[in-house]
């Protein structure tokens, strides 16, 4: 992670580039509005900069005891491959003292999550109000 720093509060965040982060990892769009209300709700939020530019971030929501869930790990194209995901979830776990922490991958990135200890669920279970993009990207099952 040479070069990049982790900050872990929303101060200051630009999100606008925030969601221009999720576009070019490419993860979706997101409504800036939207990113920032769910990232100051969360329970632990994770920024990576390279000088003063955002390049990645992820946030976790938990209860603090017993499960959390990780969501939104995204890194601009450019600085995947360098340890910076790895550095980012290590830093994320860190910060969740619970039993049980789950999180949705990215269709073909698994390994990348097993490297750091996750495996795969057998018995997980999602309700969605349109799954219909869910299934097109190979996330859920029809």
């Amino acid at each position: 992670m040479m070069g990049h720093t982790l900050k872990f509060d929303c101060n200051g965040v630009d999100w606008n580039e925030a969601a221009e982060v999720f576009v070019r990892a490419p993860l979706g769009m997101r409504i800036p509005g939207r990113l920032k209300k769910a990232f100051e709700a969360s329970h632990t939020v994770c920024f990576a900069y390279h000088g003063e530019t955002l390049i990645g971030l992820g946030r976790a929501i938990s209860d603090g005891v017993y499960q959390a869930a990780i969501y939104d790990l995204c890194i601009l194209p450019e600085y995947q491959g360098q340890g910076l995901g790895n550095g980012m979830m290590k830093a994320i776990l860190d910060k969740l003292d619970v039993e049980h922490v789950i999180l949705y991958s990215v269709p073909g990135k698994e390994a990348f999550y097993e490297k750091l200890g996750f495996s795969r669920m057998l018995t997980a279970m999602s309700c969605h109000r349109d799954p219909s993009k869910l299934i097109a990207g190979g996330y859920i099952e029809s």
